[in-house]
């Protein structure tokens, strides 16, 4: 039985109206598939036992060709939401918990997800352990790009009996830390150099690529763990203001 599981979860046309999210997973990032380099950042983690990508159908080969063998692709149906397809996934594997990274987070430093594992277990009863910003709240919705997220197994089986509604369904851990009347939760604070309306590190939109491109150019793929990347940007206003501008763009929608 897997103790710790890393899910990458590339999104189904039913999540994703615009369906480009394999697109997206198949682009070129540092010299391979943005999908490979995400999911090749997490098996750097030291405290996850395997690494699966989550994915519909309809992709799922294509996706599958641009992985090394000692990955693996667990296919769902396209029809399925998040919470549908993650608790598929659970109930394949059999893990004590899951570590969920977004796929367009190609800075996801091994380390964070380490110190979420470590501090997860350490709680005798947690269901889901995220990041929180010190101006209060989760750090699911900033676009930091460098973060993780546990979810004790048995947590994602009751959110897919619990959630309802379909914008429930569409996130799976979004539900989850939305309901402390359910869940336990826990949340550690982002370190401080992160913790800023000025730092963007998600590929969410085209900008967003070339600010990533540029950060790969400067510190080259071996040096992208997030204290080089901070102390890059604090010496980059101009790159800093475009990416408070994107977030500000993004919370206006």
């Amino acid at each position: 039985m897997l103790r710790n599981l890393g899910i990458v979860e590339v999104p189904s046309k039913n999540s994703s109206p615009n369906g480009g999210e394999h697109r997206v997973a198949v682009r070129r990032f540092a010299g391979q598939t943005l999908l490979e380099w995400v999911t090749r950042r997490m098996t750097e983690a030291l405290l996850l036992d395997h690494v699966a990508v989550v994915a519909d159908t309809e992709h799922a080969q294509q996706l599958t060709n641009s992985l090394p063998a000692d990955l693996s692709v667990f296919v769902s149906d396209p029809e399925h939401d998040s919470v549908t397809r993650l608790a598929a996934a659970v109930r394949h594997y059999q893990p004590s918990a899951v570590v969920r990274v977004d796929l367009e987070n190609p800075f996801i430093d091994p380390t964070m997800i380490d110190r979420l594992v470590s501090r997860a277990e350490s709680y005798g009863c947690c269901d889901y352990m995220g990041y929180c910003s010190a101006r209060g709240g989760s750090a699911l919705l900033a676009q930091l790009g460098v973060l993780a997220e546990w979810c004790r197994a048995e947590a994602v089986l009751l959110a897919d009996q619990k959630a309802t509604q379909i914008a429930e369904r569409s996130h799976l851990t979004r539900f989850i830390y939305s309901r402390p009347d359910i869940f336990q939760l826990r949340l550690l604070p982002v370190p401080k150099p992160l913790d800023r309306n000025d730092l963007r590190l998600s590929l969410k939109v085209e900008e967003d690529w070339e600010h990533a491109q540029l950060i790969l150019d400067a510190l080259g793929p071996e040096n992208l763990d997030w204290q080089r990347i901070a102390h890059l940007l604090d010496e980059q206003p101009a790159i800093r203001e475009r990416m408070a501008a994107l977030n500000r763009e993004v919370q206006m929608v």
